[in-house]
């Protein structure tokens, strides 16, 4: 079978999609992977997986309409060229516009991957009402024919029935994110002394960057040895994100070190002690958590769709309220007070991460539910024989709710 994938980042087919578009391929399908962007280190990735690459400008944020209308046509050539029976794509455009060719060209089936409502429908938007209206009827018909719509968190489903994103019978399956390679990822003790929090993220408001920065404030003046570290790359194309002098002033008025982003997070991982994310952004449910929790680290996260869904508040990691420094202080502090924290949390959080998410188990999730399993193959091979394919045999908590996907082909 001829599958294209449509993604918004050269970056995210392989670093978050690389191994289910591997086991696509080990499953023996063609697959085409599309982007806006050039990257000469991913299409190497890619073409020594026997991986096709295509370039589909995009303008990633913004709603210019005419930019919008070139990204339609230039997925309507890419599709008519290439012809696949089967079109995935995640994230907002080209799940919406991706959609909407798919259906205008009616391609046989289309999978859209919401990994999160994003800006447009986070509490802390400042998009209008009628904006907000208008995606969401953009996302609706994209999506109108989808065989199965796959979120990442408990919220999603619901969130996008009552915004009149999806009808209550449509079929939509919950799967534990993009998962986490596990050997990739080993358990590594965390640091004791220093005590030291790290949080991954692109430098956005929305991010809880702020909040971390003061909070880093607050815990200092109670424990000065304490160390904070922010690692990722600036965003200025997103309305939430930094100017590059604002980044430089926060540097210089927080004791925070700002590291630049990096293809490999594992030495900074290893290194810490506490993995920190107070996003107030509509989360799917973040691979930096999960890359965390595999790690083997405490996780103080916000309260909020996506993030909370790999946390057990009080066993692998703290819930705070989001938007509020000194509620996140407060959850940081008790690693301050109880060291042993830090490695008792972190250990919950390996034993969470082996048992609902191993990229193996939720890669398999996906390809049976697409109908992309082979009769026996390389990548099956990897799986323990005992793991049914079976989205609820594989992990109770997630689920496929509404219609059945083959009646909807």
């Amino acid at each position: 079978m001829k599958i294209v994938v449509l993604s918004s980042l050269a970056y995210s087919l392989t670093n978050f999609r690389g191994d289910l578009l591997r086991a696509m391929r080990a499953n023996g399908h063609e697959v085409v992977a599309v982007a806006p962007d050039h990257d000469a280190k991913v299409e190497a990735e890619l073409a020594e997986s026997g991986i096709s690459f295509r370039v589909v400008p995009m303008q990633r944020a913004g709603m210019n309409p005419l930019a919008d209308l070139r990204l339609m046509a230039g997925y309507a050539r890419l599709l008519l060229q290439e012809k696949p029976e089967l079109v995935l794509a995640y994230t907002q455009k080209p799940i919406v516009y991706g959609g909407l060719v798919a259906r205008l060209l009616a391609i046989p089936r289309y999978y859209p991957l919401m990994s999160g409502l994003g800006h447009v429908f986070s509490p802390d938007s400042n998009v209008s009402g009628l904006v907000r209206k208008m995606v969401a009827r953009l996302y609706r018909s994209a999506v109108y024919r989808a065989q199965t719509i796959f979120v990442f968190n408990s919220d999603d489903r619901q969130d996008m029935i009552d915004i009149g994103i999806v009808r209550p019978d449509q079929p939509v399956m919950q799967v534990p994110g993009s998962g986490v390679d596990l050997t990739r990822f080993p358990h590594v003790e965390p640091s004791r002394s220093p005590l030291r929090f790290l949080l991954i993220a692109r430098l956005l408001r929305n991010k809880g960057i702020l909040e971390f920065l003061e909070a880093a404030r607050q815990i200092k003046s109670v424990d000065p040895s304490c160390e904070f570290v922010v690692l990722g790359h600036p965003d200025q194309e997103n309305p939430a994100g930094f100017s590059q002098q604002e980044l430089g002033a926060l540097a210089r008025s927080y004791p925070v070190e700002f590291v630049p982003g990096t293809d490999d997070v594992r030495p900074y991982l290893a290194d810490s002690s506490v993995f920190v994310l107070p996003s107030t952004y509509r989360e799917g449910l973040p691979r930096t958590i999960l890359e965390a929790m595999a790690t083997g680290r405490a996780i103080v996260t916000t309260d909020m769709p996506g993030c909370r869904d790999a946390i057990e508040d009080g066993r692998n990691g703290l819930l705070v309220r989001p938007g509020d420094a000194t509620d996140l202080a407060r959850a940081m502090l008790r690693f301050v007070a109880e060291p042993e924290l830090a490695a008792t949390m972190g250990e919950r959080s390996r034993r969470r991460a082996e048992q609902h998410y191993d990229v193996d188990i939720v890669n398999r999730m996906l390809l049976h539910e697409m109908d992309l399993l082979g009769a026996a193959s390389r990548y099956e091979s990897r799986i323990a024989p005992d793991v049914a394919c079976d989205a609820m045999q594989v992990a109770p908590a997630y689920s496929r709710t509404g219609g059945d996907r083959r009646a909807a082909r």
